[in-house]
């Protein structure tokens, strides 16, 4: 009789006949459509809550008449304040996800596990695809911040200075 717990004790007692163990992957433990299912999830969620919530960011695309692609962008008020570790812990996940997925690709095409490997690509498009809308989204909403902030300080300058002279006062 051995120290080992009982189940462990009798897993490893059930795997000392003569067969080759078998090698297990992540699709032993979920079949593949809860897999898909659990990606989706998480690409929602990153997409219409984490994003909003954590960086003021949010994304979305829609077609128009003429069947073009437009992304639309949409930010926070510029007065709500972000917590700054909050932000850097979702830019950190949004751009490491991929490289993990990309990472756990390759590990499946040595191992010649091709089941694996077209789930991998399904969530390496899943993540590209938000890393790359919120990248966007980031940009966008950078740009219009400065042309806000420019805008703001010209017109206001333009408005104080020619104020005073319009209603009879010095200037």
């Amino acid at each position: 009789m051995s120290s080992l717990p009982m189940p462990l004790e009798y897993n490893l007692d059930t795997n000392q006949d003569n067969q080759a163990p078998s090698s297990h992957t992540y699709l032993d433990c979920f079949s593949p459509i809860t897999f898909i299912l659990l990606l989706a999830a998480d690409f929602w969620n990153v997409k219409n809550i984490s994003g909003r919530l954590l960086v003021g960011l949010r994304w979305w695309n829609e077609t128009d008449d003429n069947g073009e692609s437009i992304w639309v962008f949409e930010t926070a008020n510029p007065d709500r304040v972000i917590n700054p570790i909050d932000s850097k812990v979702f830019w950190i996940m949004l751009y490491s996800t991929p490289a993990l997925w990309i990472a756990l690709g390759i590990l499946a095409f040595l191992k010649f596990q091709f089941l694996s490997l077209i789930l991998v690509f399904i969530a390496i498009a899943l993540t590209m695809t938000n890393t790359l809308a919120f990248t966007r989204c980031d940009k966008f909403g950078k740009a219009n911040d400065l042309a806000s902030n420019v805008f703001g300080t010209v017109s206001g300058g333009m408005l104080s200075r020619f104020t005073p002279s319009f209603f009879g006062g010095r200037s």
